[in-house]
């Protein structure tokens, strides 16, 4: 369960989101068609058949709701790249409701407080597809967010971009390593589905980071974040 305290025009209103993580063998065919009437209202529709195929591909998924409706939800896994604990994530979504910021950081608490579990005293990487600015609100409590605003990519941030591509089974050859865009191959992109309630608010150079991207052939922006373990233990 997650709570969530935030001020409304009434004062400070407490969202409580029932979060559950389950082997994606567990999914049941009414729970995939309940994902993809989550996705119906979104920019990315993901029909039934591309949802069920991420069974397959993932080993976790992560559903939040709210008085028992499904809210949001996020296939994931939890492995080391290089040694390195990593939580990748797959295709999710989130609801386009009033209360769609404090269901995303709630699924995102959750994979982390997994990682913990799994890596414990270790600093954990995040990675995900994108598409929108908004997806960038997954990394709100992360650091060494990249691309970053700045535009100052490092080496390691290049090298973590190509390694993301790599295990995404996306093509190198296709994959910009400066501007950590991969191109499509004309399929639908699993990103992180989500909208913003304040995309105004979102700086012009994370705007300028979606430019490049052919959202018909399915390209994406690689990114990754990372959680530290002093934080990570706060979760457990």
């Amino acid at each position: 369960m997650f709570l969530d305290n935030n001020y409304g025009n009434g004062g400070l209103v407490s969202v409580t989101i029932e979060v559950e993580t389950k082997d994606c063998s567990m999914l049941g065919d009414a729970e995939l068609e309940e994902m993809t009437e989550v996705c119906a209202d979104g920019p990315n529709q993901f029909e039934i058949g591309l949802i069920s195929k991420q069974t397959e591909e993932w080993v976790l998924c992560t559903t939040a709701r709210e008085n028992g409706r499904l809210k949001g939800f996020s296939f994931f896994t939890l492995e080391r790249i290089g040694g390195t604990p990593s939580v990748i994530i797959g295709l999710a979504s989130i609801a386009r409701t009033s209360k769609r910021d404090t269901v995303l950081k709630a699924i995102v608490t959750e994979h982390l407080r997994r990682s913990v579990l799994a890596f414990p005293d270790e600093d954990v990487v995040m990675g995900a597809r994108l598409n929108d600015p908004s997806g960038f609100e997954a990394f709100k409590s992360l650091t060494g967010v990249a691309p970053a605003p700045n535009g100052k990519e490092s080496g390691e941030d290049r090298a973590w971009g190509k390694r993301l591509v790599k295990r995404y089974g996306m093509s190198s050859l296709s994959y910009d390593e400066h501007k950590f865009v991969a191109k499509g191959s004309e399929e639908t992109a699993c990103v992180i589905d989500h909208t913003s309630l304040k995309p105004e608010k979102f700086a012009p150079e994370v705007v300028a980071f979606f430019k490049p991207l052919n959202l018909k052939r399915g390209d994406v922006l690689i990114a990754y974040g990372w959680a530290m373990a002093e934080d990570l233990e706060k979760l457990v």
